[in-house]
């Protein structure tokens, strides 16, 4: 690679050192999935070997306070990351920051945007929520120095905001025996993208573990796998239709609660008396149509970050800070 003498690189300089066209650096920069993984981390590589800085007007924000948070997020129409974008915004709004949202609806888009967003130095904080952080990305974003909180994916070296999804499953599983439930199904989420984490997997596990505890069983037949939506399909019909049909069911997410809540009054189940159900996740529609579920409190978990992240801005040396948030059981209707 040829040196660089500029000692404010631009983008031709950057094609020259990487024998790329400037067309294809920006296409790497602006719309990573048109160019293949090889070509994008050729030009990642050079850009920081040069240490060109993609935003015109970079340089002069790295000297100051950009006034900007960014928050990376998937699902951000889903109401339970409404509700944490809620948060986020409304305890932003009285500071002198703005939120800039960065959807994700990839692989290479979250890849992206841990690529580039630490480069322009356009942000003064990230907030990452519910996306899985590898240990290569924590160090860029440190190296770089941008204050970073993860909300529901767990990094030792960048602050957390968390909560124990096992811990969730048990309290469902032992609330539902308490009330002298035997037949309890497990209704999880399938078709998840490959970017997203999966909370739902440790639900399972924590409730599998009091269902064992408990001396009772759970068939194969009882853990159901439906789209993370309301309206679920098939496999949740064929769950009530079973000649030992369970009693009660956990449903991982509120959504999915909802939906089996409409499925078992069309097969003309009395809820709670022929089947009860339990969610999660308590979003804003779980208290208008009674369901009874695990709380975890989303609102709070973004006001939470954006309160630990503007500290570590104040004072960017005190410790890294992980906050488990606990859940609670909200008793409604359903159970």
């Amino acid at each position: 690679m040829k040196p660089i003498k500029d000692p404010f690189p631009t983008i031709y300089d950057v094609a020259q050192a990487s024998g790329l066209s400037i067309a294809t650096i920006s296409r790497a920069l602006n719309t990573p999935e048109k160019v293949s993984p090889a070509t994008r981390e050729r030009v990642m590589r050079v850009i920081e070997e040069v240490g060109f800085v993609p935003k015109a007007d970079a340089r002069a924000r790295a000297l100051q306070s950009t006034g900007r948070i960014g928050v990376v997020t998937p699902f951000f129409t889903a109401p339970s990351f409404v509700a944490r974008l809620r948060g986020i915004a409304d305890t932003l709004s009285p500071t002198n920051y703005e939120m800039v949202v960065y959807p994700v609806d990839s692989s290479e888009r979250i890849n992206h945007y841990i690529q580039t967003l630490p480069l322009t130095r356009s942000l003064d904080g990230l907030i990452i929520v519910s996306m899985a952080i590898t240990d290569e990305d924590a160090k860029r974003l440190r190296d770089y120095q941008v204050e970073t909180v993860l909300i529901e994916f767990p990094h030792p070296s960048l602050n957390t905001i968390e909560i124990d999804d096992f811990e969730g499953g048990l309290m469902a599983a032992q609330y539902l025996i308490g009330k002298g439930h035997r037949r309890i199904a497990f209704l999880g989420v399938a078709d998840l993208p490959e970017y997203a984490i999966n909370p739902e997997n440790r639900r399972l596990f924590g409730f599998r573990k009091a269902i064992s505890r408990a001396g009772l069983s759970l068939p194969e037949s009882y853990v159901c796998n439906v789209p993370y939506r309301i309206e679920l399909n098939e496999s949740a019909r064929h769950l009530l239709d079973l000649p030992d049909r369970p009693t009660a069911v956990f449903a991982a997410t509120d959504l999915q609660a909802m939906g089996l809540l409409k499925i078992a009054r069309e097969k003309g189940l009395r809820v709670p008396e022929d089947l009860a159900i339990i969610g999660f996740d308590d979003i804003d529609f779980a208290d208008y149509v009674g369901l009874t579920t695990i709380r975890q409190h989303m609102y709070r978990s973004g006001k939470m970050a954006v309160e630990l992240l503007l500290s570590r801005l104040k004072q960017p040396d005190i410790d890294v800070q992980h906050i488990k948030l606990q859940l609670e059981l909200v008793e409604r209707n359903t159970v």
